[in-house]
């Protein structure tokens, strides 16, 4: 081994602990952020109150910090996080650096249903349901279509299905926009595909919980396998990997990753393709430390898109305008490096 990478892997640690930090350091910066103003000694008595109940606080800053700002910034935590994990998983899976989440149609399966919820006029704990199962259905019509055409390489079939099945998903899309009321739905659907977290509430942290942790836990516990996956097929058998029903288990598990962070946000683009490879760069393509990597660094950083997002201007940014003017460039600087190898 070189002594290079000695000293890489070395340096993992200590990078995974800062990144730690600097999703801790993101969160307590961003409690004070916003349109109405806090200042740190009234953010200090109210985190005493509410702990410790020592003191007093406002009772209008506790709601704002605990009921509003606090909710806000623990989703953007765990959305950016699932889709950094969603998205370096699929680039493995796929074997291809330049996919993202949506790469399986989930996103458009996930936004589709969401615009349907609309029209119907549900509610929004009803638009989110909806979100999560079309989402979930878009990718499952793509592995079955998948699995019914042997004649090309698995990993291509599984890409070209999903662009398919996301131009259709994304159609229907505009086909409910083109029958919303223009004064009423259709407004309120190209506000939600653009994503945004200004209605946060605690009930949807607790919603994104669960499948948060069903979709990172066994990506976290089998990572190894994602590096023999990221070999190759042909590899992969020869080290004893069941390679469709491994690819099947992290697919399903990157899909309900997505679905959750869309069927509560939105569309968020591009956090899924830009932010795995900024943690590729810090601690190497080994995904026992990149998948780790990935939501910390995702969570850090869909958290200073928010920011950004609440104060920049005088009305808030939807996140996917943001992410996109940030991820477009970004994506230039992929292609250019993309006869250097990325592995």
């Amino acid at each position: 081994m070189p002594a290079g990478d000695g000293q890489n892997n070395a340096s993992r640690p200590q990078k995974l602990i800062f990144l730690l930090l600097a999703a801790a350091a993101m969160f307590i910066l961003s409690v004070p952020l916003g349109r109405y103003d806090i200042s740190w000694p009234d953010f200090a008595a109210a985190l005493k109150a509410r702990l410790f109940g020592l003191g007093t606080g406002s009772s209008t800053i506790d709601t704002v910090i605990f009921h509003v700002r606090v909710p806000r910034i623990l989703a953007a935590l765990l959305i950016g996080g699932s889709l950094a994990v969603s998205g370096a998983s699929y680039q493995a899976i796929l074997n291809n650096p330049l996919v993202s989440p949506d790469v399986l149609g989930a996103s458009a399966g996930a936004g589709f249903g969401a615009a349907l919820a609309i029209l119907l006029s549900r509610g929004l704990m009803e638009i989110q349901v909806f979100s999560f199962v079309f989402g979930l259905t878009a990718v499952a019509l793509t592995c079955f279509i998948s699995s019914r055409i042997n004649n090309y390489s698995r990993v291509l079939i599984y890409a070209l299905t999903g662009i398919l099945v996301g131009t259709v998903f994304s159609s229907l899309i505009s086909l409910a926009k083109y029958v919303a009321d223009p004064y009423d739905k259709l407004p309120a659907i190209t506000f939600w595909l653009m994503g945004s977290l200004s209605h946060m509430k605690p009930r949807d942290v607790y919603v994104l919980i669960l499948p948060v942790a069903v979709g990172v836990v066994p990506l976290y516990f089998l990572r190894w396998r994602i590096n023999v996956l990221s070999l190759g097929d042909e590899e992969a058998q020869t080290l004893g990997i069941d390679v469709e029903k491994t690819r099947l288990l992290f697919i399903l598990c990157a899909t309900l990753l997505t679905s959750a962070a869309v069927a509560v946000s939105g569309i968020i683009g591009w956090v899924g393709l830009v932010v795995p490879h900024l943690a590729r760069a810090m601690v190497g393509p080994n995904y026992n430390s990149l998948i780790p990597a990935s939501f910390l660094a995702g969570a850090s950083y869909l958290l200073l898109v928010d920011n950004i997002a609440r104060v920049a201007l005088p009305v808030e940014i939807p996140l996917g305008i943001l992410t996109s003017i940030i991820g477009a460039p970004f994506f230039i600087w992929i292609l250019s490096q993309a006869r250097r190898g990325w592995k």
